[in-house]
Order: C-alpha cells, then sequence, then structure tokens
C-alpha cells in the first residue's frame, strides 16, 4: 500500500458520483470521533472533496487525545510524546450523505484516524469496534444489532430555581411537567420537530422507526432498524444523535444527551439488541430445540455477565452516568439476565425464535457506541470461546437482586476496575484502552476539583 492509498476502502469514484447526484452541495461536514464520541473536525468545501478521497486529510494526532472540554490529556500519549505531529484522516465507506435543512446545502462524510504510512490509529474508537468485527467474522459469527435512542427535549431557559425543564410544544407551545408515558397526544405537540428528524435520518440512509413518549417529562426514545452490521449499527446511532441535536436547535429547544438530568426522573439508556448471524444471515441465538435456550446465546449471556464489573466505566464513563443507576428506574443495578423483563441488566425479548436476541441495557445515553458495540461483541466471543454459564435467569422484580459485591458503585471505582483490566485491554485494543482510561482519569480530576453549588448549599453556612 503506498501513502496515498485509501486504506479504509473508499474509493474517488464513491465521492464523484455523489457529486454529480447533489450539485447544490457546497460545503462538507468531515467527521471522526473521539473517545467521548465527540464529532471533531472540519467543515470543507466542495472542491476539496475529491482530494481527500484521494490522499486523506492531515489532522494533528492530539484530535483523539481529547477530554470531554476539549483539552489535551497528556496522559494519552497522543500530545507532546508524538510532538502533537499530524497523521491522516481517510473516508469510512457508505459515509458520504446529504444533510437535511443546511443552507447553503451541506453534506457529511466519517473519518477514521491513520498513520502516514496508511496503518489504523488504535485510538480510534471506530477501529476498535471494526476489530471486534473483523475477529468474530474469522470465527465465522457476524454480529447483527441496533441501539435504541432515548433523550429529552429541554427548554433553552431555566425554571425559576434554575433547573433545567422539559421543552414547551413546538407545535404550539403547550407547557407539561407530567410523565407522559406513551401519550401519543403529547408526540403530536413534537410532530413537526420528529418529522424534521425522520427527513434527515433518511436524507442519511438510517432508517428510524418508532418514537414513543418515555418514562419522564421531556423524554423520548427513538429506536433504529436491525441492521447486519453492528458496525453500521453503531454509525446510525453517532449520526441520529447529531440530527436529533441540530434539529432540535432548529425548533429553539435542547436535545439533551445527559444520562441523568433531572433527578427526579428516570435517565435515557442506549440499550443495545445484538444477535449473531451465520453467513446465509440466520439467527444463531435462535434456538434449535424448541423450549430449550441456544448454548451459544447461553454462553454469550455468561460472556457479557462475567466480564460487566470491570467494563462498567464503557457504558457509564461521566460522572453523570452514575446517577442513572436507581431501584426501579428502568436502569439496571445489579448483573442479572432474564426473559422478557425490563428490570435485569441482560434482557431476551419476547418475540419469535428468528429474531432472537440479547438487549444489552445498562448503557447511558452518554456513552460512545462504538466502544460499547466493541465491548459487548469482546464478552460475547469470550462467552462462548469459555463456554461460560450465565448462572441462573431472574424472574420477577430484578431490583430485588442481591448487588454483585464485584459491581463498582460509582464513577473513581470504575475508573479502576477498567484500568486493571485485562479483559477490556484486549477488548478495546491496548491504545485505545490506555486512551480511554486516560481521559476518563483527567476528567475525574476535573470534577473532584470543582465547587459544586451543592457544595455551597451543604456546608457554606453550616460547618
Amino acid at each position: 500500500m503506498t501513502a496515498d492509498t485509501c486504506p479504509s476502502g473508499a474509493t474517488v469514484a464513491e465521492a464523484e458520483e455523489f457529486l454529480a447526484a447533489h450539485p447544490e452541495i457546497e460545503a462538507f461536514d468531515i467527521v471522526l470521533h473521539d473517545s467521548n464520541g465527540i464529532g471533531r473536525g472540519k467543515i470543507i468545501r466542495r472542491h476539496e472533496l475529491l482530494s481527500i478521497y484521494k490522499s486523506g486529510r492531515h489532522l494533528p494526532i492530539s484530535i483523539l487525545g481529547l477530554d470531554i472540554c476539549g483539552e489535551d490529556v497528556h496522559e494519552t500519549g497522543l500530545i507532546w510524546d508524538q510532538g502533537d505531529g499530524d497523521v491522516r484522516g481517510w473516508p469510512v465507506p457508505g459515509t458520504l450523505v446529504a444533510l437535511q435543512g443546511t443552507n447553503p446545502p451541506r453534506g457529511e462524510v466519517f473519518l477514521s484516524q491513520y498513520t502516514l504510512d496508511g496503518k489504523p490509529m488504535y485510538s480510534d474508537p471506530r477501529h476498535a469496534l471494526a476489530a471486534q468485527v473483523a475477529a468474530m467474522e474469522a470465527e465465522g459469527f457476524y454480529p447483527a444489532g441496533a441501539f435504541e435512542l432515548e433523550f429529552f427535549l429541554l427548554a433553552n431557559d431555566r425554571d425559576a430555581d434554575g433547573r433545567v425543564r422539559p421543552a414547551d410544544a413546538v407545535l404550539d407551545g403547550r407547557r407539561s411537567d407530567k410523565t407522559e408515558v406513551y401519550s401519543v397526544d403529547h408526540l403530536h405537540g413534537m410532530e413537526p420537530l420528529f418529522s424534521e428528524i425522520y427527513a434527515g435520518a433518511a436524507k442519511a440512509g438510517i432508517k428510524a422507526e418508532t418514537v414513543i413518549s418515555e418514562y419522564a417529562p421531556g423524554q423520548y426514545e427513538l429506536t433504529l432498524h436491525y441492521r447486519t452490521n453492528v458496525l453500521q449499527a453503531a454509525d446510525d446511532l453517532i449520526r441520529l444523535k447529531r440530527i436529533v441535536r441540530l434539529t432540535a436547535r432548529r425548533f429553539g429547544v435542547t436535545a439533551c444527551f445527559m444520562a441523568k438530568p433531572i433527578e427526579r426522573y428516570a435517565g435515557s439508556g442506549m440499550h443495545l439488541h445484538v444477535s449473531l448471524q451465520d453467513g446465509q444471515g440466520g439467527n444463531l441465538f435462535a434456538e434449535e430445540v424448541e423450549g430449550q435456550w441456544n448454548p451459544l446465546l447461553l454462553h454469550a449471556l455468561g460472556g457479557m455477565r462475567a466480564t460487566m464489573a470491570e467494563t462498567m466505566l464503557v457504558f457509564a464513563p461521566h460522572a453523570n452516568s452514575w446517577r442513572r443507576f436507581a431501584n426501579q428506574s428502568y436502569a439496571p443495578v445489579s448483573i442479572n439476565w432474564g426473559v422478557n423483563n425490563r428490570s435485569v441488566a441482560l434482557r431476551i425479548p419476547a418475540g419469535a425464535k428468528a429474531a432472537r436476541r440479547i438487549e444489552h441495557r445498562p448503557s447511558g445515553v452518554d456513552a460512545n457506541p462504538y466502544l460499547v458495540a466493541a465491548t459487548v461483541l469482546a464478552a460475547i466471543r469470550h462467552g462462548i470461546a469459555n463456554r461460560i454459564d450465565p448462572g441462573q435467569e431472574t424472574t420477577g422484580n430484578g431490583y430485588s437482586d442481591e448487588a454483585s459485591a464485584a459491581m463498582p458503585r460509582d464513577w473513581r471505582s470504575a475508573i479502576e476496575a477498567a484500568r486493571g483490566s485485562d479483559f477490556l485491554r484486549s477488548a478495546l485494543g491496548a491504545e485505545m484502552h490506555r486512551t480511554f482510561v486516560a481521559v476518563k482519569s483527567a476528567e475525574y480530576d476535573r470534577v473532584n476539583r470543582t465547587i459544586s453549588d451543592v457544595d455551597y448549599d451543604l456546608y457554606l453556612h453550616t460547618v
């Protein structure tokens, strides 16, 4: 491979055909995603697109070593240890799309980072997932899946106490502070916004499906079409978040992807539905004997249970993430599994055996879908390779299960568990593991040294 051969497999023909089909587009967002899943890149002009497909785009190596605020994290080894030199971003095949509602019209393409001589930069989270998908396929398993997207639509202004509040209906300004769970009439108030989201998703090649009003004021859920490639499912989720966020801004409201933005209500999850297919599209999790769970499915559950405690930082990566886990909150608090049961961490949904899958429920919507999927696939591989028994199924109220002593109960404990996990190092790759843990440690230090309003409320006039 020469220095100017695209290592991602994207072709100049793809860009040429797109430009010919979209003469109206004047500019493109070129976007790669860091360890937090934040889209970072540039906006280029139309005439620059072909050069990216021919020779990539030089970008600083430090772009993958940033914290949530965009500050350098030197412990990643991606800043001055490397002289903050350039590496090369190459377009990801099939991710060049038109954006909805931009003026002037714009497109978007995802990038992945490579060294100057064309080797993958494994501190790029998309490469971490691609590596797990490739490893599974080498073993004869083809992972399929889809994410669910839960989020809040909030008003841009705060309430009288300075707290966030649900957005008023964009249709007519109607206000509701109720938990309008499954209310179709309530959805009608946001119909213009969701219609625009659906249009944006369709233009980007994403099959966004059902929308519901969720279990908190201002909370909604969008489901996505099941993909035969989990890598594409993660692309869908991360792109849909950007579509939702931008569309909400155009309608004068805020799309919030915090795991727990309102303390007295349920938080927002990012459940991953996953199954394994054979080379012909058959579901390898489907029961072979009527009334008996497929051993592959059980071993997959076993691997996910056995590794969950040490990998929780991937599923709950921020300080706020840990506020989501509470009894009877629809977020799991134990490492358990069950059938048709929303109180457990790993759920086998009801339905036909041809659609048999596992719903992985621990992740908050603030997690990076590439890292979540990479970790889940690695856990499935681990369970199958070692024939791990998942243990007894939880029936009834999963919140009554005794909590595992190994399960971290706060952000700091999760960071330390991840730091020492050989499994997570293998699942993400050594470079991605080092980058992710270093970024999370730096963010923990930032939060820990911040004097919050809670400190003043509890201690200013008291101690």
